[in-house]
Order: C-alpha cells, then sequence, then structure tokens
C-alpha cells in the first residue's frame, strides 16, 4: 500500500468537481444581497468551510464505495483512485471520518448560532449526501441521482445560503421548544417562491452533470450493476432529458423576470446560448466518448459564471 499524498488526496476527492457547490454557494450569497439586500459575512464564510468540507467526504465515500463494490476488475485497479494509486481503504475511512466529524462540528456550530433551521433541513440534505453513494442500496446506483443531486446541491446549499444571510430579516424561521414539544415554521411564501425560483438553474446544470455522466458511463455502470436513470428509460430519451434542462435554464429566466424574481440584468444569460447550444450538439455527436462529460462541465461553468455576473451588474448598478 501506498501512503496518502496531497495530489492522491485532492483525487480522492476530486477537487477539480466542488465547483459544482461553489455556484449554489455564490450566487445564494449574490441573490441575498440583491433580492433581500442582506449579507453576513462570518455565518457564510464558516457555512462555506463546512460546505466544502461534507462536499469532499460525499466524493471520498463515492469513491470508496464504487472501490469496495466493484464488480470489474479493470475499474477497481485501473480506473477507481484507490485501487489505481494502491491506497489503503482503511486510511481512506479514516480520512471519512475525519472529514465528517469536522463538518458537523460546522454544522452544529451553526444551529446554536442561527436557529433550528440550519440542523433540520441541513441535517437532512447530509443524509442524502451520505446515502447518495453509501448502504445496501445508494441512491447514485438508482433513476433517483439527477433528483437528488440537483435538490440537495442546487436548492439545499442555495437556500440554507440565503437564510444565513437573511438572518437578522429572515425569510422563513424554524423555531422548536423542548419543554412543549410545539414547533413552528414562519416564512413568507413569496420570497420563498422567489428563491426556489432562482436557485432552478443551479438545480437543473448540476443535474445535467450526473446525467452526463450517467450517459457517458452507461455501459460501465451496467457491468458494476448501477442501474441509474439512463438504464431505465435508455439513452435517447435520456438525452433529450440532458438537452431540455439545459435549455429549461434559460425558460426560468424568461418567466421570472416580468414577475419580479430577476431584474433585466439577468437577460444578459441569452449571451451565452449560442455557445450553449454549440456544446450540446457536439455533447450529442460525442456521447459514448469520454470528453463528452466535458461539454456538460463546460455548460455549467459558462451558465452559472454568467447569472453570477449578472447580479454582480446588479449590485453596482443599484
Amino acid at each position: 500500500m501506498r501512503p496518502l499524498t496531497l495530489r492522491t488526496f485532492l483525487e480522492v476527492v476530486e477537487i477539480q468537481t466542488k465547483i459544482a457547490s461553489f455556484f449554489p454557494f455564490i450566487i445564494g450569497v449574490l441573490f441575498a444581497s440583491t433580492y433581500f439586500k442582506q449579507f453576513h459575512f462570518g455565518y457564510t464564510l464558516f457555512f462555506f468551510i463546512g460546505m466544502l468540507l461534507f462536499d469532499m467526504t460525499t466524493t471520498a465515500i463515492n469513491n470508496y464505495m464504487d472501490y469496495t463494490k466493484a464488480k470489474s476488475t479493470s475499474y477497481k485497479y485501473e480506473q477507481n483512485v484507490i485501487g489505481r494509486e494502491q491506497l489503503d481503504p482503511v486510511t481512506i475511512r479514516h480520512l471519512i471520518f475525519f472529514m465528517m466529524g469536522l463538518s458537523a462540528i460546522v454544522g452544529f456550530s451553526l444551529s446554536i448560532l442561527t436557529g433550528w433551521f440550519v440542523f433540520v433541513f441541513g441535517g437532512l440534505m447530509c443524509l442524502v449526501g451520505i446515502f447518495y453513494t453509501f448502504g445496501p442500496l445508494p441512491l447514485s446506483r438508482m433513476p433517483l441521482g439527477e433528483l437528488f443531486s440537483g435538490v440537495t446541491m442546487g436548492l439545499g446549499i442555495f437556500a440554507i445560503v440565503v437564510y444565513l444571510n437573511t438572518f437578522t430579516d429572515p425569510v422563513f424561521f424554524l423555531s422548536f421548544q423542548f419543554s412543549t414539544g410545539i414547533f413552528s415554521l414562519n416564512g413568507n411564501v413569496w420570497q420563498i417562491l422567489a428563491m426556489i425560483w432562482a436557485a432552478l438553474q443551479l438545480m437543473f446544470t448540476i443535474a445535467d452533470i450526473m446525467l452526463a455522466n450517467n450517459l457517458r458511463d452507461f455501459e460501465t455502470d451496467i457491468e458494476n450493476q448501477r442501474y441509474t436513470l439512463v438504464y431505465h428509460i435508455q439513452k435517447k430519451p435520456a438525452l433529450r432529458l440532458f438537452q431540455l434542462l439545459m435549455y429549461s435554464c434559460y425558460l426560468v429566466i424568461l418567466i421570472g423576470w416580468p414577475f419580479g424574481v430577476f431584474s433585466w440584468e439577468q437577460l444578459l444569460v441569452f449571451l451565452t446560448l449560442p455557445i450553449v447550444h454549440k456544446h450540446l450538439m457536439n455533447h450529442k455527436k460525442q456521447v459514448d466518448q469520454p470528453q463528452s462529460f466535458g461539454y456538460a462541465i463546460k455548460n455549467m461553468i459558462l451558465f452559472n459564471s454568467a447569472y453570477a455576473l449578472t447580479f454582480v451588474l446588479t449590485l453596482i448598478l443599484r
């Protein structure tokens, strides 16, 4: 067995994929600053540390479970980072518990500082993240991966960030009394709907990454007994869904603008549509090739970068 180095650690946690959770975080901060006109640096920074730790934990769990459950010898020892780099699975397991413990400390601390919503909602999101790849029947091996990844990361991170930044004048607040067992959830339904609507693009682009991964690995997944959404609806409908989710991001902005969820600056994301369309066409031609997954990453980065910049423009102008 080889020792775990910084290089192999970063590969185990797939540090390059953390951008998928960065966008819901930064856009959540920008949306809270523009739509609700509130920002709290301390809570935001603290949550970012915990979010990054937990994101790395779930990825490490994914690689660990794929290694232990692999049916294909070539995948286990040539493709999976643990087998390829001859890492000790026990060391990886200890690393997972260590990172999970640190992220739990952050979560409990934020719950004490800001209320029960972070504890309950954040806890549910963490459970989904853990059981996404862990357990006898992980969510990632079912036709639910796209739904759960999109909702937990695209909406979950976004909602917690908005909550933490609007804590002094909360959009929603959960209270609970131990002595009586009475709880109450208060909020503004129109503001909550606006928040969810603003997160839809994040949900769609993150789900598209999972869908692109499953489209590319269709044959390998079947060999390793991973029966994803692509297996159940077949490749052609899955490919059409992949394209529909991406195009829907623009439709969401177009519908949200007259309702006041977005300002005219967000319409500038339509400038990215020709490039996104080109990527989708190239992906369709190369869907079975390893490089096809890159088009989903490019579209996610391009669209969400433009989406974030439009909120920055709104802050500057207003």
